[in-house]
This record gives structure tokens, sequence and C-alpha cells, in this order.
């Protein structure tokens, strides 16, 4: 069953907390229109950046990876893939693309969840746009690559198809019942991922989806911060949310709040981020060392000066590089290589 069936929602209960955190999400919420009156210029930058850094950190999620700078070209660039992975890359790009642009009006169905899937896929013939017809239990391997543990059995592939239709149709019934947004979009995320409908791609189809019903509900802040970043970076929370959270599903019996209470605590982190850099780019100044020193801080490997370029619209290149230099001297960072190629890491890497 699903989480929108046999009155599962009216069952859920909120504490304290879970009321204030939803309603300083709602409240981020309506700042967002002032931001984007105010600072057209420097969200369009961020929005470049955000599409970088999500399509790298959602598929490097999965092991999918390539040198930044050939992401960069296949995300800003009309770049041909070279590779498998770059092709997954591009693939991923098309799919969030298509969202930023049409999330209003794409509805939350089995149809656009095949059409998105294919879109990921469009650089493997056949690969994409079809339910699973294997078994895809989700497993935890040791180092060996031996089984420790079967985590999660999701749906047989053959109720999927159906599985599917109903959370669909489920989740557009609860929305018109005017539903807490931030309530339904966790809730239909946790039934994709416990469906697990396709053979492959199933962990970045549940993040797009993940932006499309935000979007859907009026929360942008995945235009100009990367959630997939965020995702990344507490991934083991992530899996051990969701783990926790699906215990229990087949049979409705499950307790979706810890999945809930960690996607709040991404968007939080997110708005807290996009309120930060814009708000310090415009606060005179300082303002343009402190979003330079705050784009260092947020990195967690070692990073070229091209990446840190793009977190500080409206900051040159030099003052980039004087920055970078005198943390390097104050000894919070260190470098590796000169020019363009040189990369730089936080002093304890």
């Amino acid at each position: 069953m699903t989480s929108f069936e046999s009155g599962y929602l009216d069952r859920v209960r909120f504490s304290s907390d879970h009321v204030a955190t939803l309603r300083a999400l709602g409240q981020y919420r309506g700042r967002q229109d002032l931001y984007r009156k105010q600072a057209p210029e420097l969200l369009a930058a961020l929005r470049e950046a955000a599409v970088i850094e999500s399509s790298e950190s959602s598929n490097r999620i999965e092991g999918i990876t390539a040198p930044r700078d050939r992401i960069e070209a296949l995300i800003l660039k009309p770049t041909a893939p070279r590779d498998r992975s770059e092709e997954e890359i591009a693939g991923y790009r098309d799919a969030l693309n298509l969202i930023h642009e049409s999330a209003t009006e794409m509805a939350f169905s089995a149809n656009v969840i095949l059409q998105l899937h294919g879109m990921l896929y469009r650089y493997h013939a056949g690969v994409g746009g079809k339910w699973k017809t294997a078994p895809n239990e989700i497993v935890e391997r040791n180092p060996d690559g031996s089984l420790r543990r079967v985590r999660f059995v999701p749906v047989p592939p053959v109720a999927t198809p159906n599985f599917m239709e109903r959370l669909g149709v489920e989740y557009a019934r609860a929305h018109d019942l005017q539903r807490e947004p931030l309530v339904l979009v966790p809730l239909a995320i946790l039934d994709f991922l416990c469906v697990h409908p396709f053979a492959d791609g199933n962990g970045r189809m549940a993040r797009l989806l993940t932006l499309l019903l935000l979007y859907q509900a009026g929360y942008e802040v995945g235009r100009y911060i990367s959630l997939e970043r965020i995702v990344e970076e507490s991934k083991e929370t992530y899996y051990e949310a969701l783990e926790a959270s699906s215990q229990g599903w087949h049979d409705g019996k499950h307790d979706a709040l810890p999945w809930m209470t960690y996607l709040w605590g991404v968007l939080l982190r997110a708005y807290g981020e996009f309120e930060e850099r814009v708000g310090t780019i415009r606060t005179g100044r300082g303002a343009k060392t402190d979003l330079i020193e705050q784009a260092v801080a947020r990195r967690t490997r070692p990073f070229g000066i091209t990446e840190i370029e793009a977190e500080c619209p409206g900051v040159s290149r030099d003052m980039v590089r004087h920055v970078l230099q005198r943390l390097r001297d104050e000894g919070k960072l260190t470098v590796q290589g000169t020019g363009r190629g040189a990369r730089w890491a936080p002093q304890n890497q």
C-alpha cells in the first residue's frame, strides 16, 4: 500500500518542533519573491552554479563521476558526452532543465515519471522509460562485494505499474484536499523509493521528483541552491532516515517522520544558504570577501578557482585568487599545482 491510503495521513502526529519547522519553511518561501525582484542578476548566477552542482552531486552519489571541467562543459555549453558517465550526467542535466522550465505544467503521474526516466537515459537507447522487469532488492554489501544484509524489498515488478498509477492518483487527491504540501512531498518520494520502479536510476529520479513537487508547492530554493549537493553531504543520514521510514511500509505501519524530518532539514539548510549568499552580496563593504570565504567553507573536497567563482557572482577572479592566497598563508588551505589547474583543499584534507 502507499502512504496516501487507508487514513495513513490522519494517523501521523506532529510535534511542536515539527510545526515550528513547517512554519519556518513557509516564512522562507514567502521571502523568495523579494529576492527574485531585488537581485535578478545574482539569482541568474546562482541558478547556473546550482545546475552544475546538482548534476554533479546527484550522479556522484550513485558513483557516476567526471572531471569538473567536463561537467561544466556539459552543463553550460552544447557539448557532446564522451563516455557512459558523461552520458548519464548529460541526461540528468536535460531532465533537470525540463523541471526548472516546466514544473508547473508537469503532473506527478506514472506517464510523466516514465518520460523523465526516459530523458535521464536518453543517450542510452532502450534503457530508459520502462518499469523494472526483475526484482531489485536494496542491499548492503561488504567491502569484498559479498552480501551483508537486505535493507528493503521493494514492490515486485508485476505490481509496479499499478502502484505507480495509484501513487499519482492518490497524491493528486490529497493535494486537491489541500493537505500540507511539505507533508505530501516527502510521502510521495518515500513511496516512490519503496516501490523502486526502475532497474536503475531510482535515486536520481527521486531527487528530480523532489524538485518537481517542491516547485509545484512554491518552494523554489532548489533553483538557486543545489539540494542534491546537500543530500550528498549528508548521505549517511539520508540512507538512515529512508531505512527507518521504510520499515513496515508494505503493511501501512511505517513511520514516515524520520524521512520527513530529513527532507525538511535539507530545505532549511538550503534556504539558510540562499539567504546567506543573497544577503551577503548586498550588504556592502567586505561582503565579497565574506562570500568567498563562505563558499570555501562549504567545500568538502579539493576545488578549483572556477568553482568558487561560480558561487560568488559579481566577484572578480583576482579577488577570489587574493582571498584563496590569504587563506593559504593563514594555514587554512593547501594548494597543489599552479595556474588554472591548481586545486585547493582545506588544511585538514
